[in-house]
């Protein structure tokens, strides 16, 4: 039991390390084959993503960059999860993900923060 845990432990940490953006590695293992997460790529037009998820919940314009944000809500045996494909001013896919649209602008916010030199 425990070399199995301790194996399970390192598959997250190599999946989650290799990863630019927090998402949970079970999300993706419960909903990677629902249409959004399987066939959404980057630089596919919105049309293109509204043919394969149909109306989004929600639309929302970005603030951290130029374009949209669509959020979705994936059910699977009657669990829902967040998902969110963003589109540049093009209108075509730039980001996607399981979570919000807002949770992916936090990060946004998060990651363009100056790194302070000299510590605290």
């Amino acid at each position: 039991m425990y070399k199995q845990t301790l194996v399970a432990f390192c598959v997250l940490a190599a999946v989650a390390g290799c990863s630019s953006k927090l998402e949970n590695p079970t999300d993706y293992l419960t909903y990677h084959n629902e249409p959004l997460p399987k066939n959404v790529e980057k630089g596919m037009t919105k049309a293109q993503v509204l043919t394969i998820g149909g109306t989004p919940s929600t639309e929302l314009r970005r603030t951290e960059s130029p374009g949209t944000c669509n959020n979705y809500i994936l059910d699977k045996d009657g669990h829902q999860q967040a998902y969110y494909v963003s589109f540049d001013s093009d209108g075509e896919v730039d980001g996607k993900g399981f979570m919000t649209c807002a949770q992916m602008e936090s990060n946004e916010r998060v990651s363009k923060r100056p790194v302070h030199e000299g510590g605290y």
